[in-house]
């Protein structure tokens, strides 16, 4: 650390604790300074969980003594105790330190971006069988919010065997593994022949599913093209162009509703949240829910509020729709697509013939928690 730099790391014995390192200043309350101790008897290093009885600590507590030298903090607290702190650290786990991280590094895309960026898919073996492969893949996927893998054999067997290497499967009422074709066999408008508009799924959940995955394993006729649209994408146009539309979306929450008799499945499902959400700590979005087609009445927003809503929903609706926006893949036997239901929307175009898809639901934590051990940012 060079003399300047020194001069720029103060702590102030105020109201107003304040730490100045690196050109960021920062505030600390003194319980949490306390509370997040990292000494042996307060934090167990080899569990990584805190020893000490947060309920313990005293709500005025102040430190006898402060100290700072080059790299650490250290305050002496009435007990005698003594806590240690690196600089990085702190900087790195302030409130002030993580508004200037994005928690999820991304590629926003539209259709031109996407192919312009020529990523390429990861073929079947690679995934399953090395390392290099699986992280390749989840970076494509942590990047974009979607990833292609080539060579699957085309069996519902065989993708389950493909899912399962980053990840729980996520049961839900459509199973374990969904195989489905136009037969109407489920109360939804995907076991149909009809045009799909861009959506998110599972917004009926209290949490939507995180990870999709789709197979088609059979087309035997014409049209069924895989429509992707990036929300996030469309989300920071609206947010740059319409602040307070994109501020209204993140702030109303909605029911989405899903009822279904048909057969021997009889569900009702309904989740609440607003259409974008974000961390308040640095307004990172981080999940879309959109769905038209589930959206159920709107019985949540004061009536001062509704006519404002819809037009920051028509707002993001017009975006979403952009052709620009709009990438078209068609979906053929042996390649895989991985979306990130959280961000990436879907639909497909009409078709005929016989269309035979299978996938399923992946668990999100268990996702990101493979690309960490991988030494993935997620």
């Amino acid at each position: 650390m060079t003399p300047d730099s020194l001069r720029d790391c103060c702590l102030h014995l105020s109201e107003n604790q304040e730490l100045k390192y690196e050109d960021t200043l920062m505030r600390f309350d003194y319980v949490w300074l306390r509370d997040h101790c990292r000494s042996a008897s307060c934090y167990n290093t080899k569990t990584n969980q805190r020893s000490l009885d947060t309920a313990s600590v005293d709500l005025c507590i102040r430190p006898k003594t402060v100290r700072v030298d080059e790299t650490t903090l250290f305050l002496t607290w009435p007990d005698g105790h003594v806590t240690r702190y690196g600089l990085e650290w702190l900087l790195k786990n302030s409130y002030e330190g993580q508004k200037q991280q994005v928690m999820h590094p991304r590629i926003l895309w539209n259709a031109q971006i996407y192919q312009e960026a020529q990523v390429p898919s990861v073929d079947c073996q690679s995934f399953l069988e090395t390392n290099e492969g699986l992280k390749e893949f989840l970076q494509n996927f942590l990047l974009y919010g979607i990833a292609f893998v080539e060579n699957v054999p085309p069996t519902k067997e065989d993708t389950e065997i493909l899912a399962e290497r980053i990840s729980l499967i996520r049961e839900t009422i459509y199973g374990r593994m969904w195989h489905f074709t136009s037969d109407f066999s489920r109360g939804d408008t995907a076991y149909t022949k009809l045009a799909l508009d861009r959506h998110t799924d599972t917004t009926y959940f209290q949490e939507p599913c995180g990870i999709q995955v789709f197979h088609c394993l059979r087309h035997e006729g014409t049209g069924g093209r895989t429509l992707l649209v990036d929300g996030f994408y469309a989300a920071e146009q609206v947010h740059q162009q319409a602040p307070d539309d994109f501020e209204l979306l993140t702030k109303v929450p909605l029911k989405h509703e899903y009822i279904e008799n048909v057969g021997g499945c009889h569900n009702h499902m309904i989740g609440v949240g607003p259409v974008l959400n974000i961390y308040p700590w640095n307004n990172e979005l981080y999940l879309i829910r959109y769905n038209n087609y589930d959206r159920a009445v709107i019985n949540t927003v004061p009536y001062d509020t509704v006519r404002r809503w819809y037009i920051a929903h028509r707002t993001l609706t017009a975006e979403l729709r952009r052709p620009e926006n709009e990438l078209w893949v068609k979906l053929k036997p042996g390649k895989a697509l991985f979306v990130d239901n959280w961000r990436v929307l879907h639909g497909r175009e009409s078709f005929t013939g016989y269309r035979q898809l299978c996938g399923c639901y992946l668990t999100r934590d268990d996702v990101l928690n493979t690309a960490r051990f991988l030494g993935l940012q997620a």
